[in-house]
């Protein structure tokens, strides 16, 4: 300040600092540095040769501080709720996102898979929701609807007895994951160590396997081959780290994906068939 005003009087109005204090900084700061900033006299204070270049480089971080202080108050003003989902479902929770967040909600979501081994506790995601129910953590666990499943066939085939597509051993993590291996293993032709490849792979003509009835009913290009599975009809579990909850933002979107699910749940359940 004292270098852009040229007296301690006129850099003391404006920071609000006195006088003999700037003083004493400036002269400290010049024995901890080991040289001259100041020329001094009658007239005020001159920068020296030495000033003047850390003056340049002072003025240079001041405008990088300035520029980043620019770039977060535009990219992160809003604060951000992730919402992690099991893959089957993290496909209709994207599908259904303005039902989530509205245009003038002042949050932003990020939406992603919760893989098998996702761990509330470290925060990972903010809210989740998971087909089994967390049984460690500071959690705050909400029962939702019913998610079902049903086997599958490509629509308009004529086969009888099609062979069956599964999802790889390596890659079965759920009871639906390994319900084909387990009910069929001499019948499996075709097998994807990605499951969200099965649908495909039963609209491709390849045989018939099992899917959530919210994703197969969905498809022009799928038909049910069979009654819903009752055995691996599963409840979902909406969770949130306990602490975090109470966030206005998280509590919004708890709320916001259980009226989501609740609104559907004849469609994870499997009451009725596209």
């Amino acid at each position: 300040m004292v270098a852009e005003t040229g007296g301690l009087s006129s850099a003391a109005q404006r920071t609000g600092i006195s006088a003999p204090t700037i003083g004493r900084r400036m002269l400290a700061l010049e024995r901890t540095l080991g040289r001259a900033l100041f020329v001094r006299s009658k007239r005020g204070y001159q920068l020296a040769h030495d000033g003047e270049i850390l003056f340049e480089r002072v003025r240079a971080m001041q405008n990088i501080a300035e520029d980043i202080s620019e770039w977060h108050r535009h990219a992160f003003a809003l604060p951000v709720v992730s919402i992690a989902s099991d893959l089957w479902l993290s496909g209709f929770i994207a599908s259904h996102i303005q039902d989530i967040r509205g245009t003038d909600d002042k949050f932003r979501i990020c939406s992603c898979s919760a893989g098998p081994s996702l761990d509330l506790t470290f925060r990972p995601a903010d809210v989740a929701v998971l087909p089994t129910r967390p049984d460690s953590g500071n959690l705050a666990v909400r029962r939702s609807v019913s998610m079902s499943y049903a086997v599958y066939r490509p629509r308009g085939s004529d086969v009888g007895d099609l062979p069956w597509i599964s999802v790889a051993t390596a890659s079965a993590v759920t009871p639906p994951d390994r319900w084909v291996f387990e009910n069929h293993e001499p019948g499996i032709m075709t097998w994807t160590e990605e499951r969200h490849l099965v649908a495909e792979l039963i609209a491709s003509g390849a045989g018939r396997g099992v899917l959530p009835v919210h994703l197969g009913d969905a498809s022009p290009m799928l038909k049910r081959d069979g009654d819903v599975i009752e055995e691996l009809t599963h409840p979902l579990f909406i969770v949130a780290n306990d602490d975090d909850r109470h966030r206005p933002e998280v509590r919004t979107v708890i709320e916001r994906v259980a009226d989501l699910l609740k609104a559907h749940r004849e469609v994870l359940a499997g009451g009725f068939e596209a």
